[in-house]
């Protein structure tokens, strides 16, 4: 029940994050309490969503290609770089067209109403003859190769998504070592929580809006 608490105040807190509004929520207000019902039902439909990928993918989780984590920001599919592209590229690799097709068939028919945030990551490596000005570059292109392929080849509908890349300053380990830098350069894909109308105290309808 703590978990299921803290899962849905770590929903919470990034909605009101990103929405750059500050919200008090009343004990027993009404739609308070429906806000709270609708954004833990999206956490049971992400939870859903995570064990089907794991079902899914079991075999690139188990040798590491892929890991899936529920974050603050929404359902983290990571999928290594090393998988996705060749050094210095950001055309995406024959062998990883099975990892990204698995996933857009989620992303199509169990999560079709969510958007889809595409980050992509490198090591702290210097560019130096692949023909990028910086790693920024790179992790921006390569975020969109996998934008592209996701559109051109599952379908998914272009409004839904979103890529960014944030180079080599987002690590989520040390570049000291070899191990290191591959945990690093990855391409990460965010289902983000739906937020739904809900009818206010005052009877007024507030708007639908979604996170980006």
């Amino acid at each position: 029940m703590k978990r299921r608490l803290g899962a849905i105040a770590a929903i919470l807190s990034l909605v009101f994050f990103i929405s750059g509004c500050t919200f008090i929520f009343q004990t027993g207000r009404r739609s308070d309490v429906q806000k709270i019902q609708e954004l833990s039902a999206q956490l049971e439909e992400l939870t859903r969503t995570q064990q089907l990928l794991e079902n899914r993918l079991s075999q690139e989780i188990k040798d590491k290609q892929v890991s899936l984590k529920m974050m603050d920001k929404g359902l983290v599919i990571t999928v290594v770089g090393d998988l996705l592209f060749d050094s210095g590229k950001a055309k995406i690799r024959p062998e990883a067209h099975g990892v990204l097709n698995k996933v857009g068939k989620v992303l199509k028919e169990n999560v079709p109403n969510n958007l889809i945030g595409i980050e992509g990551h490198t090591d702290n490596i210097p560019i130096k003859f692949s023909g990028w000005k910086t790693n920024w570059e790179l992790s921006t292109a390569r975020a969109l190769s996998v934008l592209h392929y996701l559109v051109e080849n599952e379908n998914i509908s272009p409004e839904r998504l979103s890529a960014i890349g944030y180079g080599e300053f987002h690590p989520v380990s040390d570049n000291d070592s070899k191990q290191g830098r591959q945990l690093n350069r990855r391409v990460e894909i965010v289902i983000l929580p739906e937020l739904v109308k809900v009818k206010s105290s005052t009877g007024t309808v507030e708007p639908a809006s979604y996170l980006k």
